[in-house]
């Protein structure tokens, strides 16, 4: 296919078969779902980029919206998907003065065809009051990635409109296109969303999944992750890499996952410790958790500190609190001999972090929170890589205890938003901030 004399391009090589059904659908809303690696995100920036080049060989503007739940997101994901898409059909993407073909710019993100002024607009839902208030006018195509960030299907309908208004005189709709995994969970209002909309005739509802590669996209490293991850944790691996709605279950973790050693690995040094914390109240425990990463980022659980105020007359005061985790941090740093990279803490709790800065100059860091089951997933994709171990000493024990009895509320299982039963949950709570806060380090981060 030439879209020029100088930009050439073979889809057969650059999309599966499977996706043939996205590439030439005619109707106005098309869902993508499906597991990690099976490139439907791929996908639909090849696709927005060629249907903008139709407009772009007549001398036309037409614009694209790239969507996601956070604006801090962006870069990260869409922006430099789009200039990668860009980029496969043989155009020059610059920023700056250089000249190219399209120029990027990330305040606002935006990339912009030179010769026509065709854009690509990228936008948070977090930034609602600004997209809505901007006439960009010309568009063609709107893509929702990651859609189950998204709150509720009214999120969709409220920018929906917005963009329906603003559609190019030569396009007879705007295309709309959603791309997400789908949530373990059955009862996500995602997952039930798109399962109603299988056989309308306006909609395309399509499911893929790595399986579906025929173009050698999934590498032999990435099989090897693939397979390790199936043996580990069989429900994870259909969940993350089919795309299947599993269930949650009542039991929250595998603990076969939880290895347990009697002491660290010889080929595999300590590199650095993280911390995390959860903090109680008058009648809640307190609990601070030290984790080792290794060179080969493995993370071992080091030592466990656990105070609860249960039963006692006289409770500890926030500057008891505050020496008791000095002196426990400092005694980790000593017997471990490696330095303390993050320490993390709950967002909610001002006491002890204020207590810990006004007598040792210590900066806890609050964890950003999401929902609860979006956090819990990432733990368990930490456990099915097979990378989690704990020193079996006393001080760990409680950790141990506390997540064999963590539990989903059955009550809660068949709703849109699962619960825990909060009892007992407060090291499975530090665990939960410390890799949520630390996902790029342990390579969590896709």
């Amino acid at each position: 296919m030439t879209m020029s004399n100088k930009h050439v391009i073979n889809i057969q090589k650059e999309v599966n078969p499977a996706f043939e059904p996205v590439w030439t659908s005619k109707v106005p809303y098309n869902v993508l779902r499906g597991g990690r690696n099976s490139f439907k995100s791929s996908v639909i920036a090849l696709k927005l980029v060629y249907e903008m080049m139709k407009y772009i060989r007549k001398g036309e503007k037409a614009n694209v919206v790239v969507l996601r739940k956070v604006a801090s997101t962006i870069r990260d994901s869409v922006y430099n998907k789009i200039q990668w898409a860009i980029g496969k059909f043989g155009f020059t993407v610059v920023s700056g003065n250089e000249s190219g073909d399209f120029k990027a710019t990330v305040s606002p993100f935006k990339i912009t065809h030179n010769a026509t002024g065709s854009s690509f607009y990228f936008y948070g839902l977090d930034q609602f009051e600004k997209l809505k208030s901007n006439d960009i006018n010309d568009i063609i195509a709107v893509w929702y990635e990651e859609s189950a960030e998204f709150e509720n299907q009214e999120e969709f309908d409220q920018t929906n409109v917005t963009f329906m208004r603003q559609v190019h005189e030569l396009a007879p709709f705007v295309q709309f296109y959603w791309s997400y995994n789908p949530p373990r969970n059955p009862y996500s209002w995602i997952n039930e969303w798109s399962d109603s909309l299988v056989g309308e005739d306006d909609y395309l509802v399509h499911d893929s999944s790595y399986k579906d590669d025929r173009l050698g996209f999934v590498t032999e490293q990435m099989l090897a992750d693939i397979e390790r991850i199936k043996r580990n944790d069989f429900d994870y691996y259909r969940y993350l890499y089919l795309g299947e709605p599993v269930g949650l279950g009542t039991n929250v973790y595998n603990m076969s996952l939880f290895k347990p050693i009697d002491e660290l690995f010889d080929d595999d040094p300590l590199i650095l410790i993280d911390t995390a914390t959860d903090t109680g109240h008058q009648v809640s425990a307190t609990t601070h958790l030290a984790f080792g990463l290794t060179a080969k980022r493995k993370v071992i659980l080091l030592d466990t500190y656990y105070y609860s105020p249960e039963g006692k007359s006289l409770k500890k005061a926030p500057s008891e609190l505050s020496k008791d985790f000095h002196e426990w941090q400092q005694g980790i740093k000593k017997r471990f001999d490696k330095p303390i990279d993050k320490m993390t803490i709950d967002s909610a709790e001002g006491g002890l972090r204020n207590q810990l800065y006004l007598d040792y100059s210590i900066r806890l860091h609050p964890i950003a929170k999401k929902k609860k089951i979006q956090m819990i997933d990432n733990v368990h994709s930490l456990l099915a890589d097979g990378r989690f171990y704990y020193l079996d000493t006393p001080n760990n024990k409680v950790f141990i205890e506390e997540h064999r009895k963590y539990q989903w509320d059955e009550k809660t299982i068949k709703t849109e938003t699962p619960k825990v039963i909060e009892i007992d949950d407060h090291t499975c709570d530090s665990f939960i901030y410390y890799v949520n806060d630390n996902l790029r380090k342990l390579g969590l981060k896709h």
